[in-house]
């Protein structure tokens, strides 16, 4: 009985933590240009204020064993960058280089897109593909100069709930092809 307990209770914080990632979405009717730098770079030795400790998060997906595919598509944004299973991918617009801000809780509710070798896309520009190192020592992926997360509210391949959301700070939202942000408002 203490196991199905603590496994209801661990079912209810996890779905407390989503509920309240969802509750700090919103949208943004403001636009933003980036200036992509150098494809890999060290972040610095500590966190961010904020944003939490630069321990991995137990959500975080594992890395493939070769590197991540990328491609572009989802039913409702035919342009949005997806892994190669369709699963979207976002820019957080608090990166403001290739650097991630987002560790800790940050890190839960939006997962680092990670890989152990040389990323790849099919459709999109290779030269704007990329690798940061996290303060965990994990290569995240970039594009066109910015780390890429996944949302832990996109269930399924096609989801596409964390486009617009503002969480931690920022705003959220998928990239074209050319590596800029998808503004949907």
């Amino acid at each position: 009985m203490t196991t199905i307990r603590r496994s209801s209770t661990l079912t209810a914080i996890a779905a407390a933590a989503l509920s309240l990632a969802a509750a700090c979405g919103g949208s943004s009717s403001h636009t933003s240009t980036t200036n992509p730098t150098s494809p890999t770079t060290t972040p610095p030795s500590s966190s961010a204020p904020g944003y939490g400790p630069a321990s991995p998060s137990p959500t975080t997906p594992a890395p493939p064993a070769a590197g991540t595919a990328l491609k572009f598509g989802t039913p409702k944004f035919p342009t949005a960058l997806t892994d190669s299973s369709g699963k979207a991918i976002y820019l957080f617009e608090a990166d403001t280089s290739t650097t991630s801000t987002c560790t800790g809780a940050c890190a839960t509710a939006w997962p680092p897109v990670l890989t152990t070798g040389a990323p790849t896309i099919t459709g999109g520009d290779m030269s704007k593909l990329g690798t940061t190192t996290r303060a965990d020592g994990t290569k995240q992926v970039t594009y066109n100069g910015h780390p890429l997360y996944y949302f832990a509210g996109d269930t399924k391949p096609g989801d596409t709930n964390g486009e617009g959301s503002k969480a931690f700070g920022a705003g959220w939202y998928l990239l074209n092809s050319d590596g800029t942000k998808i503004d949907n408002d």
